[in-house]
């Protein structure tokens, strides 16, 4: 059952908060701006679009939970899947100012979204010039992390590529506090690995299988391990940098 309700997030530690502080410094007042507005909350089923490709949007969808995709698709039906999206990402927050979407947003698990409408968000980037100012910063580093993807998927061989992914989402669920000890929750399937890195299912199995026999990571379910995590970012080829956040907040 999906049943939406209107209201704001009542909490000033909120998954957009998180995320936002974890590249900017945020004024009291700004958090509490951020976490009063008004939205309307969903949740949703696994594997569900949000969003798609040639849509007009007029307003902009925020992951409160859960762990989304951000993707295209190929004449010929074949995904590549561009950015995985984690409690606190906005992506689509291009529609406020680009009318028609370029990508499609979809669910990876059931997950929780809220829906912000742009006259909203618009109202509170006049109202707070420095909460505009982080939502575009977060747009520069978005653009960042597509061109880290492009190298990765380049000039990386499928091992390097495998261990350098995880090493980005790591970093990035620490950065909002989703991960701790070197462990998080991953509940990525390897087709959507495969998606997201341009190889075969057959080949994800092939690498992670290497991944963990080599003892970079430890699996169990969804929950990831890191034994070194000096070792794995060697290994991938990993430098945080062009997460441009303010600490990097990765379990060493």
């Amino acid at each position: 059952m999906h049943a939406p309700y209107h209201s704001p997030l009542t909490s000033q530690d909120t998954p957009l908060v998180r995320k936002l502080e974890s590249i900017v410094s945020l004024t009291e007042d700004e958090k509490r701006a951020l976490a009063d507005l008004p939205m309307q909350v969903m949740t949703l089923r696994g594997d569900q679009d949000i969003v798609r490709e040639g849509d007009r949007p007029s307003r902009c969808c925020l992951f409160l939970e859960g762990i989304g995709c951000t993707y295209k698709v190929t004449a010929d039906g074949r995904r590549q899947i561009v950015a995985f999206n984690i409690p606190g990402s906005i992506p689509d927050l291009q529609s406020l100012h680009l009318e028609t979407l370029d990508t499609s947003v979809s669910t990876l698990e059931p997950c929780t979204v809220g829906f912000i409408r742009h006259e909203a968000v618009q109202d509170l980037c006049d109202r707070y010039p420095r909460i505009a100012a982080a939502f575009w910063r977060k747009a520069l580093i978005d653009a960042a992390v597509y061109r880290e993807w492009v190298i990765n998927i380049g000039q990386r061989d499928a091992y390097k590529r495998m261990v350098h992914l995880l090493c980005e989402m790591v970093v990035r669920l620490n950065a909002v506090g989703l991960a701790s000890e070197n462990t998080c929750e991953l509940p990525i399937t390897q087709s959507e690995l495969g998606d997201a890195l341009g190889i075969t299912t057959v080949h994800v199995n092939r690498v992670l299988k290497q991944i963990r026999a080599d003892d970079l990571v430890r699996t169990k379910g969804t929950v990831l391990t890191i034994p070194d995590w000096e070792a794995l970012k060697q290994a991938g080829d990993f430098n945080p940098n062009y997460l441009h956040l303010r600490e990097e907040r990765a379990a060493a």
